[in-house]
């Protein structure tokens, strides 16, 4: 098997052979690189930054150039069995609509994104007064990607808003290891979220 991060095998197990799978902010296109590779997916990838771009077309992944920003149009409903979209949701303009794109193009959605209610970012806000930096959200206020960033329960609160079903969640650490723990306080120990989902009928 392709050596992937532990999120990102995670993710793996979850998805079915022979799928269909959207990768929205695919990087280099390990991940559907690896899907294609052992699960026999038909896989594509959209990203806009060119150097992930070439990899992924070294890496033998279809992929196309796209700002998730503008959403989703040139898919029909329900093209997909999965759409991926990891560490990306809290990057976005408007990631409310992305999320519901991403449940009108596929059957289910698979999302991951840095946990701000952590306990160390909540001790950095407590007592240094200071917007946090931490392995997992490594850059400073001013010149981070993360323009919406939110906690677990703010994102089980908008799936329940919009009518969302969880079917999965796992939390593990910035280095990608599972947490000691998790079950009990997901929002306060983990420092990545993965959730599966789907709409409710």
């Amino acid at each position: 098997m392709s050596e992937l991060r532990s999120d990102l095998s995670l993710i793996r197990q979850w998805i079915k052979p022979g799928a269909r799978v959207l990768d929205l902010g695919c990087g280099d296109g390990k991940l559907l690189k690896a899907l294609q590779e052992e699960q026999d997916v038909e896989g594509y990838g959209l990203e806009i930054d060119p150097e992930n771009i070439i990899q992924c077309i070294r890496n033998g992944v279809n992929v196309i150039q796209a700002d998730l920003d503008a959403g989703l149009s040139d898919f029909d409903d329900q093209a997909f069995d999965y759409v991926i979209m990891t560490q990306t949701l809290q990057a976005l303009h408007f990631p409310d609509q992305l999320l519901e794109e991403v449940l009108r193009v596929g059957r289910e959605g698979i999302v991951t994104f840095p946990n701000f209610g952590n306990w160390r970012i909540r001790l950095q806000l407590a007592f240094g007064g200071r917007m946090p930096v931490s392995k997992a959200l490594p850059a400073e206020w001013y010149n981070t990607q993360n323009i919406h960033l939110c906690t677990l329960k703010d994102f089980e609160a908008l799936c329940q808003q919009r009518n969302i079903q969880l079917l999965e969640r796992s939390v593990v650490d910035y280095a990608y290891q599972p947490i000691a723990g998790h079950t009990l306080l997901p929002n306060l120990l983990g420092e990545i979220a993965t959730y599966r989902c789907t709409h409710l009928p």
